[in-house]
């Protein structure tokens, strides 16, 4: 079986009561053998059916030999970050999610840990590592700018000098791209957004190839407690099985309404994975399937942002993206909020960036939407 979908769908076996669909486990505990032999599982907290069938079709679609799944996205970045230790440094790609953000320059400092930030993983080079670097941390494409970020090379430089790279894969996902085939040591995913897909359930995964990354990530999940509970689990597994049509609809969706605005009078730049330049262009085409579901934009010089957010009626003004509904945001004030201003201008987030996650509804009622609320700007 090698088609996306059909490892998503047939990942696990069935076999109880020859159900089309697995139950649900909800037991804390389980009954353990009287040999003194460790059950397959103990305690929910360290395992459980239901999770371990999600983290078995994570696995597969990730083409991974690992994956845990956690309570949400931070919960998963954070027990990765957590692997680094007092004197040790993070080089993260900027810009990047204001969580991630938070994580490098709030809780890592406490620990001992230095986060030094990269603007261009283009210019990346064997200057930027000493001794100390342990991690590349890196988005691509970047929230909220859409640049892109060339894996396979960051991954044969930081590997020269001894560092880990792990990459947030959430705006692409395991159907667009493959960050692991591309030379990356750990995929980490919020589960939430695309994943999840209905703007309902929190989630997050960490995907890996490597045994001794796995044992560190699966003894921190232990320890913190941040699992996925039994039901999110089931409702993740059966998400995920239908992430292959929800992306080709909101990617189709996206590409139209890009081509639409790029001739508004009141649009003055678009961001999209690639856009940026020649260069970008030919990574993303090389290391992604598409261009995904997600750009920002910049009204043109005069033009009201809040008369456009006003008059919008089908695109929602909130957080978060990967939904089944189309959402926009302002990524200086809510996504990126955290940000040091010096960060925000260095990442070139500009306070009247708006951030587009596009959803599946009708693509005439969406250009409708987006066609009224630019006239009215």
């Amino acid at each position: 079986m090698s088609g996306f979908t059909t490892r998503a769908i047939h990942a696990i076996e069935n076999i109880e009561n020859e159900a089309i669909v697995p139950p649900i486990y909800l037991a804390s505990t389980f009954g353990q053998p009287t040999t003194f032999e460790e059950g397959p599982f103990e305690y929910q907290r360290g395992g459980n059916p239901t999770r371990a069938n999600v983290e078995t079709t994570m696995a597969k679609i990730e083409g991974a030999k690992h994956a845990h799944v956690f309570a949400s996205g931070m919960g998963a970045t954070a027990a990765v970050m957590g692997m680094l230790k007092t004197g040790e440094t993070m080089l993260m790609g900027m810009p990047v999610y204001g969580g991630n953000y938070r994580f490098a320059t709030i809780e890592l400092p406490k620990r001992g840990v230095e986060s030094r930030f990269i603007h261009d993983f283009a210019t990346l080079s064997d200057d930027d590592f000493d001794e100390t670097v342990k991690m590349v941390f890196l988005e691509t494409p970047t929230n909220p700018t859409l640049r892109v970020a060339d894996i396979a090379r960051i991954a044969e430089i930081a590997h020269r000098n001894g560092a880990i790279v792990v990459v947030d894969n959430t705006f692409m996902t395991p159907y667009l791209q493959l960050p692991l085939e591309l030379g990356a040591d750990v995929v980490v995913q919020s589960a939430t957004k695309y994943l999840a897909g209905h703007g309902d359930l929190l989630g997050g995964v960490v995907t890996t190839n490597d045994a001794e990354i796995d044992e560190q990530v699966f003894k921190a999940q232990l320890i913190s407690g941040g699992i996925l509970p039994p039901m999110d689990s089931y409702r993740l597994m059966q998400n995920v099985k239908t992430l292959a049509i929800r992306m080709e609809r909101q990617q189709e969706n996206a590409l139209k309404i890009i081509e639409m605005m790029r001739e508004h009078p009141a649009v003055d730049e678009i961001f999209y994975a690639g856009s940026a330049n020649e260069n970008e262009a030919e990574i993303q085409s090389r290391q992604a399937k598409g261009i995904g579901a997600l750009f920002s934009f910049t009204l043109t010089e005069g033009k009201d942002v809040k008369a456009f957010l006003d008059t919008l009626q089908i695109f929602e003004f909130a957080v978060s993206l990967g939904g089944i509904e189309s959402l926009i945001c302002l990524p200086a004030t809510m996504t990126q909020g955290a940000y040091a201003p010096e960060h925000l201008k260095d990442s070139h987030v500009a306070p009247n960036l708006l951030r587009v996650a596009v959803g599946i509804e009708d693509i005439d009622d969406l250009l409708g939407d987006l066609r009224t609320a630019l006239d009215a700007a």
